[in-house]
Formats: C-alpha cells, sequence, structure tokens
C-alpha cells in the first residue's frame, strides 16, 4: 500500500477509536477520510480529532442545515519521479 493510503488508514483507524464511523476513498491525487459529526462532542473528543487530523495534508469541516457535519481530511499521493510525470503528453 503508498504511504498515502497507509496515513489515510491510520488517520481513518485513529477518528474510528474516539468513536467515528470514516469513510476513505481513493482520488486520482489524493486520499480522503471522511467523518459525519455527532452534534455534541466533547472537548477532549474535539482535541483528539483535531491532533489526528493534523497528519493530513489539508483538512476541514463541512457544515450544511440539511446534511449535518462532515469533517474530512486529505493525504496527497506520492508524485512519481519518472520521466511520465504528467502524462504520455508531457514526457521528456
Amino acid at each position: 500500500m503508498p504511504a498515502s493510503g497507509v496515513s489515510a488508514a491510520t488517520i481513518a483507524a485513529r477518528l474510528s477509536a474516539v468513536g467515528l464511523v470514516t469513510r476513505v476513498e481513493e482520488h486520482p491525487r489524493h486520499v480522503t477520510v471522511e467523518a459525519d459529526l455527532p452534534d455534541a462532542l466533547s472537548a477532549e473528543t474535539w482535541r483528539e480529532v483535531l491532533d489526528v487530523v493534523a497528519a493530513a495534508d489539508r483538512f476541514g469541516l463541512l457544515a450544511t442545515s440539511l446534511n449535518g457535519r462532515t469533517l474530512w481530511a486529505a493525504v496527497r499521493k506520492t508524485v512519481p519521479t519518472t520521466g511520465a510525470v504528467g502524462g504520455p503528453g508531457h514526457q521528456r
């Protein structure tokens, strides 16, 4: 498993350990971890959640009146070091 997948799996496992249900998705340039947040979290749980997502390259909170609150974290995939960076039309 690539390093980005390991990092995302670690983030998901740590969020699960604090009681959140997580979803991990692969994208072309990053791996995301999402978790729906309950209406109330203790201050201690918030600190743990923020500590966990700090390991990601980006993270945020999407809050809407329709869907509640979704925490997300993204881990960038490693850029290839071959001449094929950017695809076939960008080879050197």
